[in-house]
């Protein structure tokens, strides 16, 4: 079985940065993905990523920014304060990486892969190429 989900999106909010109570960073957003064939139509997901990426992520991304994502769904349930279950599905981010440079719209050109070992094969992505 494979878990796996690649998404190239905007962010709708600023990131939150948190820490958990042994000091790790957390950051959550959500990204708007634009649904093909359908005009004018989005979808909204949920992202949390750990670490170092959830870092890069809350110093150097704002709403607005066009992301690529790459990670896996993950499902989980909670009770909330009306003793609720609540089910939530997001996608727990690998990788973050900025898709637009450093002159658009002020954002920052990269990303963090905890992977270190450099790729092969070069991806260059334009406005031009995306959907929205």
């Amino acid at each position: 079985m494979v878990n796996r989900v690649v998404l190239v999106g905007r962010l709708v909010r600023d990131p939150e940065l948190r820490r958990t109570q042994t000091n790790q960073a957390v950051t959550s957003f959500t990204i708007a993905v634009d649904n093909r064939g359908r005009e004018k139509s989005a979808s909204f997901l949920p992202v949390v990523c750990w670490g170092q990426t959830a870092e890069f992520v809350a110093q150097y991304l704002k709403k607005g920014n066009l992301v690529g994502v790459d990670g896996r769904l993950q499902q989980r349930s909670y009770e909330n304060q009306a003793k609720q279950k609540v089910n939530i599905v997001e996608i727990v981010a690998d990788s973050v990486q900025a898709l637009e440079s450093k002159g658009s719209e002020g954002s920052a050109q990269g990303g963090y892969e905890p992977d270190t070992t450099p790729d092969p094969v070069g991806v260059d992505v334009s406005d031009d190429d995306l959907p929205f």
